[in-house]
């Protein structure tokens, strides 16, 4: 029986990627095997297709360079989740809910013609119960308003933390204060509730440095709070990155993993990529990764030490977002989780944050995290008692139904006070470039999806000035 060359490279290439898949730490194959794979030439490959990755493909098209995206998911929109109530046929986004009302969302949106409206996210309907009791929680004491007038004031003595992680050198001191200790120097204790509501998926408030309270509820967060975001119309937030999905078309790779990569600095990039339909090859002039960085999801990722140094110092916490099913709760009643016997009334974690109502009744959104990982059965039963023990607190819940959940770990990447003042930030920042490589996404900014779309704006510019 006579076998060609190539079949023989595809069989090797085959028992490779097997190894490689099956053992992530295992190293990728060598790409010169791939010679004869299908192959796309792009002026750049963007690795990750969330809220940065999809913005870069669009904007890079607009400048006219050509993109390829690289997706582990069947979609685009990383940390968006919409779920479709089949019954009444409503939306329900319960990842991302809103965006700041900035002009670069507000273009984003219109480029794919998404109705918007401004929205309050100020919730006046509320009780708060402590979930592992059903103990009810009084509201915060003090003045709420002062307070956050108060926590305002210091954000606008730190305003290139809207643009990034360009800090000064030596990083103010009170940005690198436990939480904790910010709020007792400011008084601020009044305020701690609304700022852990907007600050969920860090691991430990009072702990955590300052400054990560302040990228998460920042001045455009604080300006958007006063003034209102903006949301979709019709509760569907998925359906921009389904627009954008339409317009890349094949230039989006979805449900496609990295196997291999070669990114020299002196010559094109080969990416190779695991997609439903075979193994594709890219050859890109420049990579941009919008990944969480983390070691571990970038085994298949040629890095050097220097990257390697860099983004094993991360750690992170743990985020999971869920559509429940609940019948026998007042209508539009917000519930929120706070301890009866924790500083500030913060819930103790892992643990629910809050269940919202949804536009649906008996359907609500219930948000879960901290500082260790669950599996999707501990977040479920957890998420199921905490509802039942609201029975305690004299409602009356039916027994819950998770329609839908969503795991958006690893979250929030974080390292310690220390390290951020001996540099960590510049450093992450200095690989900007670097083997024709550039970054965006929620570690080099924030968790918030306006926010990386202007990042990702001045990025782009950079790329090519």
């Amino acid at each position: 029986m006579y076998i060609s060359m190539r079949t023989t490279k595809s069989f090797l290439a085959s028992l490779l990627l097997g190894q490689a898949i099956a053992h992530p730490g295992f190293p990728g194959p060598d790409i010169s095997i791939f010679d004869n794979a299908a192959t796309i030439e792009r002026d750049v490959a963007i690795i990750g297709g969330g809220a940065s990755g999809t913005h870069a493909a669009i904007q890079l098209r607009k400048m006219g360079r050509s993109v390829a995206v690289v997706e582990r998911e069947p979609l685009l929109g990383g940390h968006t989740n919409t779920y479709l109530d089949p019954l009444s046929g409503q939306h329900i986004d319960y990842g991302v809910l809103i965006w700041q009302n900035t002009p670069e969302a507000r273009e984003f949106l219109a480029h794919f013609n998404i109705s918007t409206t401004v929205v309050q996210f100020r919730r006046s309907n509320s009780t708060r119960v402590d979930l592992r009791t059903g103990q009810i929680v009084p509201p915060p004491q003090g003045n709420v308003t002062d307070a956050m007038m108060r926590y305002a004031m210091q954000l606008l003595q730190y305003p290139y933390l809207e643009e990034g992680w360009n800090l000064p050198d030596p990083v103010p001191e009170d940005l690198l204060l436990p939480f904790g200790e910010f709020v007792e120097k400011y008084d601020l204790a009044a305020a701690v509730e609304t700022l852990t509501l907007y600050a969920q998926g860090l691991k430990d408030w009072l702990q955590c440095p300052t400054i990560y309270i302040m990228k998460q509820f920042s001045l455009g967060v604080a300006l958007g709070a006063q003034n209102g975001f903006l949301a979709s119309v019709d509760g569907n937030n998925g359906a921009l990155y389904e627009a954008a999905q339409k317009e890349l078309g094949n230039d989006a790779l979805l449900s496609s993993t990295v196997v291999s990569m070669e990114r020299p600095a002196d010559r094109l990039h080969r990416i190779l990529v695991r997609t439903p339909t075979g193994y594709q090859l890219i050859r890109a002039k420049k990579t941009i990764i919008t990944t969480p960085p983390k070691v571990e999801n970038l085994v298949n990722f040629d890095l050097d030490d220097t990257e390697r140094g860099v983004f094993g110092q991360f750690e992170n916490a743990f985020y999971y977002t869920t559509v429940v099913s609940v019948a026998g709760l007042p209508a539009g009643l917000d519930i929120i989780n706070r301890a009866a016997d924790t500083p500030y009334n913060i819930p103790h974690l892992p643990g629910v944050y809050a269940m919202l109502p949804s536009r649906v009744p008996d359907i609500y959104t219930i948000f879960y995290g901290g500082g260790e990982a669950k599996t999707e059965d501990e977040v479920k039963k957890s998420i199921r008692d905490g509802v039942m023990m609201l029975r305690e607190a004299q409602f009356t819940p039916s027994e819950p139904e998770i329609l839908a959940i969503s795991n958006h770990s690893p979250f929030a990447l974080f390292v310690s006070a220390d390290q951020i003042a001996k540099g960590f930030y510049r450093d992450l920042y200095a690989l900007q470039g670097q083997r024709n490589t550039y970054y965006t996404g929620a570690a080099f900014h924030t968790h918030d999806s306006a926010a990386v779309w202007s990042f990702t704006d001045n990025l782009l510019t950079t790329m090519f000035a």
